[in-house]
């Protein structure tokens, strides 16, 4: 009895292994599958402004799982912006290159995508469906010369374990945000919000201001067509934005005087939010990217770690938006040696699980539908359909960009009035 039920049990698990094998086997399947010879030795560069790219390289490491004698590398160009073009009709082009949205339209750029190759040419197999549709650009003729691999948004870091401290909750209208910076200041916080405001160049002033001015536009085509093209009536459509802006600061829920203590709006940012003592960090999801790294460098936040998350800030009485913007795209040089190799490594990295984990390493917002993945921007992930924008299919430029930027700043750093800013549309540089 003792050896039959040794061979039964023998049975059971030989059955179990190979039922397991046949699941691992379907699940492997699912994934990437190479449709080249996976022994071709060959080269491929991708060209960044970077000074570093780990998520990449770790991509290359999992590319070389499938193709091990690809030589993958990423290389940094200095004055990026300005050398690109060169470099693209050098010697030593690169295979895969960074490029950005507010490149397209611009003349100085006719050139580069002219190096471009269409990705949206079926025979390539790439996964653009993976992706939000708000982040895929398509030009006059329907094609697509760039693909986001990470995206970007405005709002404010939220430091919740001080909120739970207080006894207070994170606001989701612009009454309750209101409402819980005075009450932040009647417990002693000097600025119950602060963010970067040494420049206009990334000013927390612009983060709260764009989404409100792109939400204006929006339903506005006519609005749109004379703010796109400077029209110093368009000026009036900034009105709502930069009154939010002034309101904030008048109201003291930003205190100018200590955020211009900040000196980056990167770095400098994230480790004043760790110090503890912030409720609420106006930035941008580029900044909450160094989060992670820069927790260790905080001896503050070493010291007493707390729960933080990225959310919208609530402009508005039915809360705040989304703006859903790529922020480094990737092109593909179709004159580039080992274009095969090329297509076939950006079929690899645009999908769900690639372009999630190398978000998830740079901690940048994931360009695809599963916004969940990173708990620290799972607010975003419950804004509804109707208050995200995308500014790139919207069709708002650069130059308009710049309007509210500079009309914003002024009017925060008390150098305009809001009426003067209004009238000065258009002039901005």
């Amino acid at each position: 009895m003792k050896k039959m039920n040794c061979i039964i049990l023998l049975i059971s698990v030989v059955v179990s292994l190979t039922a397991c094998g046949d699941k691992n086997t379907e699940k492997k399947e699912e994934g990437f599958i190479p449709t080249l010879d996976t022994n071709t030795d060959c080269s491929i560069t991708v060209a960044g402004s970077y000074d570093n790219f780990e998520a990449l390289e770790a991509e290359f490491d999992r590319f070389n799982e499938f193709y091990p004698k690809v030589q993958l590398s990423y290389v940094k160009l200095d004055d990026y912006n300005n050398i690109l073009e060169t470099t693209l009709e050098g010697e030593d082009k690169p295979n895969i290159f960074f490029s950005y949205a507010w490149m397209i339209g611009n003349d100085k750029y006719a050139s580069v995508f002219e190096h471009a190759e269409d990705l949206s040419d079926a025979s390539l197999n790439l996964d653009l469906g993976c992706i939000r549709p708000g982040l895929i650009n398509h030009d006059a003729e329907n094609h697509v010369m760039m693909v986001p691999v990470f995206s970007r948004s405005y709002g404010m870091l939220v430091n919740n374990d001080l909120f739970e401290k207080e006894g207070l909750s994170v606001p989701t209208t612009w009454t309750e945000l209101l409402k819980v910076c005075e009450e932040f200041q009647t417990k002693g916080y000097k600025s119950p919000m602060m963010g970067y405001s040494k420049d206009s160049s990334s000013c927390f002033m612009y983060t709260v201001a764009y989404p409100l001015f792109a939400a204006t536009l929006a339903d506005n085509p006519k609005a749109l067509k004379m703010a796109n093209d400077l029209d110093s009536a368009a000026g009036e459509y900034m009105r709502p934005a930069l009154e939010v802006v002034e309101r904030m600061i008048q109201g003291g829920c930003i205190n100018t005087n200590e955020c211009d203590k900040i000196e980056d709006n990167y770095t400098q940012v994230i480790l004043r939010f760790f110090e503890g003592d912030v409720p609420m960090m106006i930035c941008s999801g580029d900044t909450v990217s160094g989060t992670k790294k820069r927790e260790s460098q905080s001896e503050a936040f070493s010291l007493a770690p707390f729960k933080y998350t990225f959310s919208p800030i609530p402009l508005t009485e039915d809360g705040g938006y989304f703006i859903d913007s790529p922020s480094v795209e990737f092109s593909v040089n179709k004159e580039c040696d080992n274009l095969d190799m090329t297509n076939e490594f950006m079929r690899f990295l645009i999908t769900d699980t690639e372009l999630n984990e190398m978000a998830s390493v740079k901690r940048l917002v994931t360009p695809t539908k599963e916004m969940s993945f990173d708990s620290v921007y799972a607010p975003f992930g419950k804004v509804p359909s109707d208050r995200i924008i995308s500014p790139e299919v919207l069709g708002i430029t650069d130059p308009l960009t710049v309007q509210i930027k500079c009309a914003a700043y002024q009017v925060g750093k008390g150098e305009s009035t809001v009426e003067d800013a209004i009238k000065k549309y258009g002039t901005f540089e």
